[in-house]
């Protein structure tokens, strides 16, 4: 019996010495694999990884940023034609549209404010008097033959009288084609900014060429958000595209408390440019970003996620046109982006990106006192139909004046002189 036993035991330890067969054929363990090598491969190596090294295989599209198609860097250009009054603040241009091409033409909605003084902010403002950049404005527009000299053509959408959708302003607007028509989304302010949340509910307009004439629709066609509700106060900076054969309109919504706001993005889905519009679900759908700036790419649609959010700086991209992935990491972003999309309107399967747009500069003289905006034109490549390698590059270099003027505040100052003395 101790023998039959003896034979068990050492059976038992020869078993356990034997390697035992792996569930999956897995990479090699650290210890056999050797070092990583010296030319970064294109494809996912067959090997154990770090999890950084994981991710730049998994999450984007190439491990290089110069790779991948969903990456870029933006070049700005100044825009001719616009006349700001020298620059004291009284014209404004801001919030640009998507651009459309028209008859040999490129056409460009904007907000524009002529006002007699800058903005005076929400207790000084009066029925002429503004309390923001873009309070008292109306929607004018622009055409172009190359996109960098542009002709004003004057304005589009009017305020309309009190107390219908946008009597106080109408702004942010952007464009969709469809079935042989046009339509002018915006939003509709009814009271100045400021003196509450932004009142501002998505109106339209709709006509029958890019120039106009333009007929109010004077209903709210995406309403604000039920009390205590994510977008309760205000949808911003509707942007429609079309997809699956419906009206897909992107928004933006500002919520929580002051001075913590946070700013995410939502998405409305209709059959009809008149509604009605249907929330989607799942909103919000991009947790980050200020403006929404989307163009179809390959089968799905990519954002632009720039300014605000634990995800700014952000290139996104969502298959199924929801759910949002990032797919590249960037700087110098455009704000109020309002690219060039060839396809933002044709029901495409396989959108092919963009190279141009415009957006805008906010407080131009970066004085408070002359408080205005421009309009600027940005070129990238996020086309899959452009290859420029100078696009691509992994960095943007800043001269020191730059960041001098990221410098500390008094207040910050005070607080590091006080830490001093009582070292």
């Amino acid at each position: 019996m101790k023998i039959l036993t003896l034979i068990i035991l050492l059976a038992a330890v020869l078993f356990s010495c034997q390697p035992q067969q792996k569930e999956t054929a897995s990479a090699e363990t650290p210890q056999e694999q050797g070092g990583f090598p010296f030319v970064l491969p294109k494809e996912k190596p067959n090997r154990e990884m770090s999890a950084a090294m994981e991710r730049i295989y998994t999450d984007y599209e190439a491990p290089q940023p110069n790779n991948n198609e969903l990456f870029s860097q933006f070049k700005y250009t100044e825009l001719k034609g616009f006349d700001y009054n020298g620059h004291d603040g009284t014209i404004s241009r801001r919030d640009p549209s998507k651009i459309l091409y028209h008859n040999g033409k490129y056409y460009l909605w904007y907000t524009y404010r002529n006002t007699p003084t800058p903005p005076q902010g929400a207790e000084k403002c009066t029925d002429e008097i503004p309390s923001s950049d873009w309070d008292l404005a109306e929607i004018w527009y622009a055409t172009s033959k190359d996109g960098f000299t542009w002709e004003e053509q004057g304005v589009a959408i009017k305020r309309p009288e009190k107390p219908i959708v946008g009597w106080r302003a109408v702004t942010t607007t952007d464009i969709l084609e469809w079935e042989g028509k046009y339509y002018l989304y915006y939003q509709g302010f009814m009271e100045a900014s400021g003196k509450r949340g932004d009142d501002c509910p998505v109106a339209v307009s709709w006509a029958d060429s890019p120039d106009g004439p333009w007929t109010p629709y004077n209903k709210i066609v995406i309403p604000n958000g039920a009390e205590g509700e994510w977008d309760q106060y205000s949808i911003h900076d509707p942007y429609p595209l079309v997809h699956d054969g419906k009206i897909y309109i992107y928004y933006k919504s500002d919520f929580g408390e002051k001075p913590h706001l946070v700013r995410m993005q939502g998405l409305a889905i209709a059959d009809n440019p008149l509604g009605p519009f249907k929330k989607h679900p799942l909103n919000p759908l991009i947790t980050s970003g200020h403006e929404t700036s989307l163009f179809p790419f390959r089968g799905g649609v990519a954002a632009l996620v720039y300014k605000d959010g634990p995800e700014h700086n952000t290139i996104q991209y969502a298959d199924d046109w929801v759910n949002f992935e990032i797919a590249s990491i960037t700087e110098l972003m455009p704000y109020a982006a309002a690219p060039y999309v060839p396809d933002a309107f044709t029901n495409t399967k396989d959108g092919r990106g963009i190279t141009w747009g415009t957006a805008h500069f906010i407080n131009y003289n970066n004085d408070w006192n002359t408080f205005h905006s421009v309009l600027v034109r940005f070129d990238c490549d996020l086309s899959l139909d452009l290859h420029d390698p100078e696009m691509k590059q992994h960095r943007v270099n800043h001269a020191p004046d730059v960041y001098y003027r990221q410098g500390l505040s008094k207040k910050q100052r005070e607080r590091i002189q006080k830490e001093n003395i009582n070292k």
